[in-house]
C-alpha cells in the first residue's frame, strides 16, 4: 500500500523501493540478459552475502520461509516419530514446516509480555522423542539466546530458529542465525528484507546440514541427474536473489529506522497504559528490529480491540493482527488434540494484540498521528 496524505498505511514499501528502483531494475535486467533464471550466479552471490551478514558460513536459498523450515529440519534428520517443540502463537507456517517432514508439532505457551516462546514450558514438554526445540523470533525480537543455549546444553536437544521476522536482529551479543544448528528466514515481500514474491533461506554453521539442504531443494540431487536424497523443487529464483542482494546493504539502516519508530511509539504511548494500551516489551534494546510493532488492548481499555481497530481505520490509520487465532485453535489442526484453554496466554494475546503501522521511513509525524488517533478513538471522538 502507498501512503496518501489522508492515511497512515500499515506498510509502505514504496519508501524503501523508490531510492533504489534503478539499482533493482539493473539487477533484473542483468538476469534477463544472461538468462540463468534457475540457480543463476545471483543466487550464489546473495546466499554468500546474506550468510555473511548473519555471521555464519552457509546460506541456501529456497522457495519460501515455510520450505526453509521443512528443508532445514529434514537436513537435521528430523522425521516421522520425532517431536518438535514450538510456540502456539506462531504463524501457521511454522507448524506446516514441521508437518512436511512428518514430525509431530508439540505446542507450548508464550510469555505474556513479549509473546516469545515460554522456555520453561518448552523444557517441561521435552520427551525422549523430542528432536528439536524451534523458537520463533516473533515480531523482530530474539528469544533469549543464552537461555536457549542453556536449554540445549542441559537437555541435548537441538535448536532450530524460525527467524522469518528477525532479519539481522540481535540480543546479548548473538545474531539471528547463530544460536541454533540451522535457521529459517522468509523473504515474503513485507518482511524487513523482502523479495518481490516468495523466497526463503536456510543459514547454518554446519557444513553437513548445508550440503543436505542444497541437495534437498533441488530434487535431492547434489549433481545433475544423480539423486541421493528424496528431495523436492524449492529453489530461490534468480531474479528474486538479484533483488534481495540489492536491498541487503540497506537492511541495517531500515532496521534502525524501525527501531527508532518503535522508540517514538513507546514514549508517546506511555500515558495510555492506564487506559489499557500496552506495547509488547523489548528486552533487546537496539537489537529488536521491529518487523511488527504490537500493542495489547487490555480489558481495562474503554473499547475493545475490534472497536479500536475500526475507529482507527475510520481515521485513516491502518492496523493488523498477528495473529488472531493460535495454531491449536485453527480448524485444520483440530486433530492436534488441544482445545480452548490449552494455552491461555496465547489465547489471551490472540484476543488483545493489535499491530500498528511500522515500516522504514515511518517518521515521527506519522507516529504522532497514530497516537492521537488512538487517544481520540478511546475518548469516543
Amino acid at each position: 500500500m502507498v501512503a496518501t496524505l489522508s492515511t497512515v498505511p500499515f506498510v509502505d514499501l514504496s519508501l524503501q523501493h523508490a531510492p533504489i528502483k534503478e539499482d533493482i531494475n539493473r539487477a533484473i535486467a542483468t538476469v534477463l540478459d544472461h538468462g540463468g533464471y534457475i540457480l543463476g550466479p545471483e543466487v550464489k552471490a546473495f546466499e554468500e552475502n546474506f550468510a555473511a551478514a548473519c555471521g555464519v558460513p552457509h546460506g541456501i536459498g529456497v522457495g519460501s520461509g515455510t520450505e526453509a523450515i521443512a528443508l532445514g529440519l529434514q537436513a537435521m534428520g528430523v522425521g516421522p516419530g520425532d517431536e518438535v517443540i514450538l510456540p502456539a502463537n506462531t504463524f501457521i507456517a511454522t507448524v506446516v514446516g514441521v508437518d512436511k517432514v512428518g514430525a509431530k508439532a508439540v505446542l507450548v505457551d508464550c510469555d505474556p509480555d513479549t509473546a516469545l516462546m515460554d522456555l520453561a514450558a518448552a523444557e517441561a514438554a521435552i520427551t525422549d522423542k523430542t528432536k528439536v526445540v524451534l523458537p520463533v523470533h516473533l515480531y523482530g525480537q530474539l528469544v533469549s539466546p543464552k537461555e536457549l543455549l542453556g536449554l540445549a546444553e542441559r537437555t541435548g536437544v537441538e535448536i532450530f530458529e524460525d527467524a522469518s521476522q528477525a532479519h539481522l536482529a540481535t540480543r546479548d551479543g548473538y545474531k539471528a542465525g547463530t544460536i541454533g544448528t540451522a535457521t529459517a528466514f522468509s523473504f515474503y515481500p513485507g518482511k524487513n528484507l523482502g523479495a518481490m514474491g516468495d523466497g526463503g533461506i536456510v543459514v547454518t554453521s554446519d557444513e553437513t546440514v548445508a550440503k543436505k539442504v542444497r541437495s534437498l531443494r533441488n530434487y535431492g540431487a547434489p549433481k545433475k541427474y544423480f539423486h541421493e536424497d528424496r528431495g523436492t523443487n524449492s529453489r530461490l529464483d534468480t531474479i528474486q536473489a538479484a533483488i534481495l542482494d540489492v536491498k541487503l546493504p540497506h537492511l541495517p539502516l531500515w532496521n534502525a529506522q524501525r527501531n527508532q519508530a518503535a522508540q517514538w511509539y513507546d514514549e508517546k504511548l506511555q500515558s495510555l497504559d492506564s487506559h489499557g494500551i500496552r506495547p509488547m516489551k523489548n528486552h533487546s534494546g537496539a537489537g529488536h528490529i521491529y518487523h511488527l510493532y504490537v500493542v495489547q488492548v487490555k480489558e481495562s481499555c474503554p473499547i475493545n480491540r475490534e472497536q479500536l481497530q475500526e475507529r482507527l481505520k475510520e481515521k485513516g490509520v491502518m492496523t493488523g493482527i498477528h495473529y488472531p487465532i493460535p495454531c491449536h485453535l485453527q480448524p485444520g489442526y483440530a486433530d492436534m488434540g488441544w482445545g480452548p484453554g490449552s494455552f491461555p496466554v496465547a489465547e489471551a494475546l490472540g484476543n488483545e494484540i493489535l499491530s500498528l503501522p511500522m515500516f522504514p521511513g515511518l517518521d515521527e509525524d506519522k507516529v504522532d498521528r497514530v497516537v492521537v488517533a488512538i487517544n481520540e478513538a478511546i475518548a469516543g471522538k
